[in-house]
């Protein structure tokens, strides 16, 4: 299979203000622009990551990457939920990864820049 080529498309996931289960598949829904059949439960969240066709057109990605922001106090606020979603965007990475498309899950709290 040839190498994919093209820009890294990214998207941000802003969870400033998040504190539980709802709210942090609210913020999925809202700040990825998940299409409308996206259901607010874990199982509709991996179902999203694992079919990426919401991403956005354009050319081929050599892979896409979330950046992830505000995830310490999410997790400290809602340590079972962040668990859950965790474990969900690692599922996600690995998946893409074994499709050489990789998803790479940034998680940044420094200051926005």
């Amino acid at each position: 299979m040839a190498p994919m080529t093209g820009p890294t498309p990214v998207l941000p996931l802003h969870l400033d203000g998040v504190h539980d289960k709802d709210g942090f598949l609210e913020r999925c829904a809202r700040d990825l622009r998940f299409p409308d059949w996206y259901g607010h439960n874990w199982d509709a969240l991996a179902d999203c990551l694992t079919d990426l066709s919401w991403w956005g057109e354009g050319a081929a990605p050599s892979g896409y990457l979330l950046r992830v922001r505000g995830w310490t106090a999410f997790r400290d606020a809602a340590p079972e939920a962040a668990a859950i979603a965790a474990d969900i965007l690692s599922d996600a990475v690995t998946y893409w990864s074994a499709r050489g498309t990789p998803l790479t899950i940034w998680y940044d709290d420094g200051p926005d820049t």
